[in-house]
């Protein structure tokens, strides 16, 4: 239902996004991304590394790495896709928030809500 591969709106070493095999329906669930989970505690170990950039909120006091193509969405303020957070199942489920055809890429947005317009930490830099 999914792939990877290169994104037109990525430039520099890391220019991989989620594509769309076949069209996918509004409210459809295409993708159940694991997680690994850490107290926020540990968080600054990480922020010494890339993977800062690609962590998740999981709840209260906790922060999460995604796994499976969870790390790998691009970001738009307005998405075509949306996520839960499953803490039951511990994963991030995907969501198509509009109708997705096969071949186009799937975006989130990073704020969490599909709408939100707040800008991010990469858009506040320029």
């Amino acid at each position: 239902m999914i792939e990877i591969k290169n994104s037109p709106i990525s430039e520099g070493e890391f220019t991989r996004g989620v594509f769309a095999t076949m069209d996918i329906t509004k409210g459809i669930c295409f993708h159940q991304a694991p997680v690994v989970a850490y107290p926020n505690e540990e968080h600054e170990h990480i922020e010494k590394t890339l993977l800062a950039d690609y962590c998740f909120e999981f709840g209260v006091g906790r922060t999460a790495i995604l796994l499976g193509y969870g790390m790998l969405f691009n970001h738009a303020y307005h998405p075509n896709a949306t996520y839960e957070i499953n803490f039951d199942n511990e994963t991030f489920d995907f969501f198509a928030h509009k109708d997705i055809k096969a071949g186009e890429e799937i975006f989130i947005n990073y704020n969490g809500e599909p709408d939100d317009p707040e800008l991010l930490w990469f858009d506040q830099e320029k």
